[in-house]
């Protein structure tokens, strides 16, 4: 697609996953920026600080002492948003509604040493990662009631995260949350007409046109989707349609692996920092059906948009209207690859 009005003049793209649309700025970028900055953190954190709940052999607010774990460790969320065995019930009055909620979270350490992101470990050291992530997904996902299970990492004291420790989360619950409710109909919706998977579809098409592929193996492509919100928001999807992270082999995990590592790596070279971000897995649900439409993929939405220092705030028409960006896909696309 080589349409230089894309890369001049505002204009929206939709998400085929969402149903939703974005609004594009790009003459935007230009202009000065004369708002917030913050001060770099230098710190350089040790492998093992003792003050930390997720380090091995300490003790953790509630009480339980981690082990001497060498590589990955999982337990129950002692602060979970969700509760296993809350009673079921309804509200209906009127226009107030609300329902009973049930569900699982776990915290994952995905190293045990402190000083350690997913970018400063070995690709072999993701991979047992990647494989903690597929055997939760299934242990969990035949738990009765539970019918999603969602993966993510919040990395960085700005995207929220209490604990600077390596480590993601997975949340489990009853219903779909709103994202994947979208992403589930929109691919259920393409599925019944063209008997395909919508992203892969639209991954073949990326594969054509190379303007928005950053990396790519064997099994996986890492790319800024023709969509993205964030500044440098990217997806990594395997190139063959997948229901979920299990139908990977364990070849196809290493590659996946490699992709992760490839891209956060690229990330922390972009602004000379060690990049902040929320990435999660989107993948089908854990309700018994066969879901033949979906097609898992983890997205990345960093909030850095000039420095290090300089964010993209999700506010005014972001909040009241609908999300807006200004550096286009493809330039964002174009200075990670420089980076890879």
């Amino acid at each position: 697609m080589n349409n230089t009005n894309l890369q001049d003049y505002s204009h929206k793209r939709f998400n085929i996953l969402t149903g939703e649309w974005v609004l594009v700025s790009p003459h935007r970028a230009k202009r000065p920026w004369q708002g917030q900055n913050e001060e770099i953190s230098t710190e350089k954190r040790p492998s093992y600080d003792e003050s930390c709940y997720l380090c091995a052999t300490n003790t953790r607010i509630n009480g339980e002492v981690n082990p001497d774990y060498k590589d990955v460790f999982i337990f129950t969320n002692d602060f979970a948003a969700l509760q296993k065995d809350s009673p079921k019930f309804n509200v209906n009055d009127g226009l107030l509604q609300a329902k009973s909620e049930n569900g699982i979270c776990k915290v994952i350490c995905f190293s045990p040493d402190h000083s350690k992101s997913l970018a400063d470990m070995e690709v072999a050291d993701i991979k047992k990662v990647v494989n903690t992530w597929q055997k939760e997904y299934v242990s969990i996902g035949e738990i009765e009631g539970i019918n999603y299970v969602q993966i993510f990492e919040n990395k960085g004291a700005v995207m929220g995260c209490s604990n600077p420790h390596p480590h993601g989360q997975i949340w489990s619950q009853t219903s779909l949350p709103n994202e994947v409710d979208k992403k589930n109909q929109q691919q259920l919706a393409y599925y019944k007409e063209k008997k395909s998977s919508l992203l892969g579809d639209y991954l073949q098409q990326e594969q054509t046109s190379k303007e928005r592929i950053i990396f790519e193996n064997d099994d996986f492509l890492v790319l800024t989707p023709f969509w993205a919100i964030w500044p440098f928001e990217v997806m990594i999807a395997p190139k063959k349609a997948q229901k979920n992270i299990t139908e990977m082999t364990e070849n196809e995990a290493l590659n996946f692996a490699e992709a992760i590592s490839v891209i956060t790596k690229a990330y922390d070279k972009l602004f000379n920092t060690s990049f902040p971000y929320s990435s999660g897995i989107h993948q089908a649900p854990t309700d018994g059906e066969e879901n033949k439409h979906w097609h898992w993929h983890m997205s990345f939405y960093p909030p850095l948009l000039r420095s290090a220092t300089v964010k993209k705030f999700m506010v005014g028409y972001e909040m009241f209207g609908s999300p807006q960006r200004d550096i286009t896909a493809e330039i964002a696309a174009a200075r990670l690859k420089e980076l890879v």
